[in-house]
């Protein structure tokens, strides 16, 4: 199918990434899943479909050109436009895309808001860890338990053999790479804080990925086997998923980030848009 270039207005094939006239990118609406939203109306029932917060709250606003500082959205112009916008904290508009092209539109805010997602649930899911533990009932000071303990913690002999014996129990149960890029099967992945994320080549663009897509060869690849140092693509570390949305106190696994098969934002999760990036362009 021929579509038309929003740069130079030459008909190309949809399938390209490039003009080959001008050089531009094709924001073209195949960059999307079947499964995604393709229009702001569908945009719309997909935020009310996953019993997101208002949004006042997760200040997202889909369909409304708001003027207000901190604030994502998307909406229509009077010219026919579709444009994507980012008002920074300072009331700053950041301009992420604008032109005739819906479906593309569409995605940027869509991916965006994906992110966003997962980053307040990291970000949750962390406050929660934080939150002092119930005290446990005092022991009698005659227990077994208490001695043992009392022996490991009150003598320099004990003290030895803890030490010795936590590093025994860490090293023959961490199973975790290191931080930073791993190359495996053709595919380029980068491991940060307990979360996996992926590059996708065609459209340049990192995504965060569940350990249940990956195989174990990799997901326990502690020896650094599959580890990489360099990467073709846009850095990982130029991302907003680089030192935000995942720590060590965060346990992927405890939520699905697969928006798309039905999964819907926890109510015992809050969100926070305070939280929120609203100092860069995007």
């Amino acid at each position: 199918m021929k579509v038309k270039c929003n740069y130079c207005d030459q008909l190309i094939d949809d399938n390209l990434n490039y003009c080959p006239y001008c050089g531009g990118s094709m924001p073209t609406a195949n960059r999307t899943a079947s499964e995604q939203p393709k229009t702001i109306e569908e945009l719309k029932a997909w935020y009310t479909a996953h019993n997101l917060p208002p949004e006042n709250i997760t200040r997202f606003f889909i369909g409304k050109d708001i003027k207000e500082p901190k604030a994502f959205g998307i909406y229509k112009s009077g010219t026919g436009d579709f444009v994507v916008y980012k008002n920074k904290a300072s009331g700053e508009r950041a301009i992420r895309y604008q032109g005739s092209d819906e479906g593309y539109a569409v995605n940027e805010l869509y991916q965006r808001l994906r992110a966003e997602i997962a980053d307040q649930k990291g970000h949750s899911a962390d406050r929660r860890a934080a939150q002092p533990a119930k005290s446990a009932p005092r022991r009698s000071s005659g227990s077994v338990i208490g001695k043992i303990l009392g022996f490991f913690l009150l003598t320099r002999f004990g003290i030895t053999i803890l030490v010795f014996l936590v590093a025994f129990l860490f090293a023959a149960f961490d199973h975790s790479p290191s931080r930073g890029y791993y190359r495996y099967n053709g595919n380029d992945y980068y491991y940060q804080g307990g979360s996996w994320y992926s590059y996708d080549s065609d459209y340049d663009s990192w995504d965060y990925m569940s350990d249940d897509f990956l195989d174990d060869i990799i997901t326990d690849d502690n020896a650094g086997d599959y580890r990489v140092y360099d990467h073709s693509g846009t850095d990982f570390e130029d991302t907003s998923w680089y030192d935000s949305g995942s720590s060590s106190s965060y346990d992927s696994s405890d939520y699905s980030y697969d928006w798309d098969s039905g999964s819907s934002w926890d109510s015992s999760d809050s969100w926070d848009s305070d939280y929120s990036s609203w100092d860069s362009d995007w």
